[in-house]
């Protein structure tokens, strides 16, 4: 079925839809990953953006329900070179266009995404249409020029938990299993050494699984709340520590949740943020944040640890960025910036105990150099409760 890429400067690429017929619209962006398609497509982050995965040949090892980071694919619409209609891998329970297409989600081959890639670094991220409906390309152009775009808008409302919830999975996968770290108990029971698990409040901006997951393997009960929570609501849970998750959209466009951070955070609660958490972190802190030309997307983006000088090969998935020169330098520190662009990467307070981190230590997909971020986090509340 052919179909018909239009963006909103005018440039048109000719497709096949593999998943049926549709039109779906949002901002186009690519991702350099080689492998964890469906780690990307059901990542929160990415609602409201049509994914282009440079890789030329996507659908090889199919689609598995244990590998998903949430309960259905986010993204709007999925771009490859080419779609592998044979899945060959023991783990595969079902093909990536027989998963997109039980979820509504349009997926197209066939094109040139070096060449939509190359277009998107020089002209930047923009809004776009993909259809199978409309063949007429100045039609589709002004549709895209007619959608809404990102900035401004309030799009993790839509990919937050509807209410606030225990997460209550035992353990972790193989791939997020760390060495010496506690394997967190259901039911509130103590994880192995016998300490009591650490209460974590996490709001909910459109987290990813594995982060659960990681965080409970360190020995944390997790009680997840909507990113409409009340400061009030989540400090009657009486944490140990504040995580707030990544998430699709503009920083800006959640005022509310800034305004809850910031009063969170002066409790004082150990307080961990990654990505849309770091730039609400930075928004709380008084700095300001801006939308980046054509993002960071990729699972091999190197990031320098200013502290040690080690630099970290990380995950990333992200359009906007904190503006590091607005932040306070007598109360606020950049820890992280990003090598090939020179961008906010990490924060922490010099008085607070808060940090951040605009990549994805989790790892999914992508390395595992900093998994040492959530032991960070775990020191950060032990020093807090052997305070108190």
């Amino acid at each position: 079925m052919k179909a018909l890429i239009a963006l909103e400067d005018g440039r048109c690429f000719k497709a096949r839809s593999f998943t049926g017929p549709g039109e779906v619209f949002g901002e186009i962006v690519f991702n350099t990953s080689m492998t964890g398609y469906q780690e990307i497509l059901t990542d929160p982050s990415y609602h409201g953006q049509v994914v282009t995965l440079t890789y030329p040949l996507i659908g090889n090892y199919g689609v598995n329900a244990a590998d998903v980071e949430s309960d259905r694919p986010k993204a709007a619409g999925l771009i490859v070179g080419e779609c592998s209609r044979i899945p060959s891998s023991w783990r595969s329970q079902t093909s990536l266009p027989d998963y997109l297409q039980q979820h509504g989600i349009l997926g197209v081959d066939q094109v040139d995404t070096r060449a939509v890639t190359l277009h998107i670094r020089s002209r930047g991220a923009m809004k776009c249409v993909v259809s199978t409906t409309d063949p007429d390309p100045a039609r589709l152009v002004e549709k895209a020029r007619q959608s809404p775009g990102l900035v401004g808008r309030d799009l993790a409302c839509d990919v937050t938990a509807p209410s606030r919830y225990d997460w209550t999975e035992c353990g972790s996968p193989a791939h997020t299993r760390v060495e010496g770290a506690p394997l967190h108990l259901a039911d509130g029971q103590a994880p192995t050494g016998g300490r009591p698990p650490f209460r974590v409040a996490v709001i909910d901006c459109g987290v990813k699984r594995n982060i659960l997951r990681l965080l409970a393997a360190h020995g944390c009960a997790l009680r997840v709340f909507p990113i409409s929570a009340a400061a009030r609501e989540i400090l009657d849970y009486a944490p140990d520590g504040l995580f707030i998750s990544n998430g699709p959209g503009d920083p800006e466009g959640v005022p509310y949740v800034v305004e809850a951070v910031r009063e969170l955070i002066h409790e004082p609660i150990p307080t961990f943020g990654i990505c849309f958490g770091h730039q609400l972190l930075g928004l709380a802190l008084g700095g300001k944040t801006y939308k980046l030309k054509f993002g960071h997307r990729g699972a091999n983006q190197p990031v320098k640890d200013l502290a040690t000088g080690k630099v970290e090969i990380t995950s990333q998935n992200h359009g906007f960025c904190v503006d590091k020169d607005t932040l306070d330098p007598e109360r606020v520190a950049t820890t992280h910036v990003n090598l090939n662009d020179g961008t906010s990467e990490g924060l922490r307070h010099k008085t607070l105990p808060v940090f951040s981190v605009q990549y994805h230590p989790e790892a999914s997909p992508g390395p595992h150099d900093s998994f040492y971020l959530f032991q960070r986090f775990v020191e950060l509340m032990e020093k807090a409760r052997g305070r108190e």
